[in-house]
């Protein structure tokens, strides 16, 4: 089962999310890939370099300053902090970030609206395959390499897009998004499935919006491109299979 895990910036700060991580990759070596973010340590570099941080629809206005700040604190900071904790918990981990062997290729999303903002376009799979194979674990910052008329161009892409575009790419049998909330909420209460028209819904009227309602659209991308199954949850998800907010291409909101 191959099954691509996407962590948000709040949940790399419990202590419980390494052994989670190790724990899954040693029952199943070479299936995993993880993928982060890093919101938090992100905005507290921006604030040091006197930048302000500015979201559209979840998705963070990047100017060429924050791009630099993005780098740092994604591709360096937070991805080698990750890497080094699971080293500790016994797993084979390897830092990449898009940018490393053309990993993650985007394209300008509306650099009016959103700035060094992409959107995934192409993924070396082939890479993957091959550290996966070798039994290492891949944990890639979404920091993207530009591509077609931009080549050299660097995109601050999504982690739950750049998440969702490798699911597709590897075929994968789950997509993970994992946040600090136990699923999606509705009326407050987390709902155990979602389906495609419920996600769409609840994007359109504005009831999951900012990052959750990036998170569903990353969600109906990888259903879209083939993936069987998406879940929503927190990092107890990572080992209950059955926990959270489920996506699959059909089904609909349940208590």
């Amino acid at each position: 089962m191959t099954r691509v895990i996407k962590v948000g910036g709040r949940p790399q700060s419990d202590p419980s999310l390494s052994p989670a991580l190790a724990a899954a990759h040693r029952k199943a070596p070479g299936s995993l890939v993880v993928v982060h973010g890093g919101g938090n340590e992100v905005s507290a570099l921006q604030r040091l370099y006197g930048a302000d941080s500015q979201f559209k629809g979840g998705r963070r206005f990047t100017t060429q300053l924050d791009l630099e700040i993005i780098r740092m604190a994604l591709s360096g900071s937070a991805n080698k902090r990750l890497v080094s904790a699971l080293i500790s918990s016994g797993v084979p981990a390897l830092g990449l970030s898009g940018e490393d062997g053309a990993l993650l290729s985007a394209t300008p999303l509306d650099v009016s609206q959103y700035g060094f903002v992409g959107s995934p376009a192409a993924v070396n799979v082939g890479l993957l395959r091959h550290l996966l194979a070798g039994g290492y674990l891949p944990v890639i910052s979404p920091v993207s390499r530009g591509m077609d008329a931009s080549p050299s161009m660097v995109l601050n892409v999504n982690g739950d897009d750049a998440a969702a575009h490798i699911a597709v790419a590897l075929d994968a049998d789950e997509l993970l998004l994992v946040s600090d909330v136990a699923g999606v909420l509705v009326d407050g209460a987390p709902v155990s499935m979602l389906g495609p028209d419920d996600a769409q819904r609840m994007i359109d009227e504005g009831t999951a919006h900012g990052g959750m309602g990036a998170k569903l659209q990353a969600a109906l991308t990888a259903l879209e491109g083939g993936v069987e199954r998406v879940r929503i949850s927190d990092i107890a998800a990572i080992e209950h299979l059955d926990r959270g907010t489920l996506l699959t291409r059909v089904g609909s909101v349940c208590a």
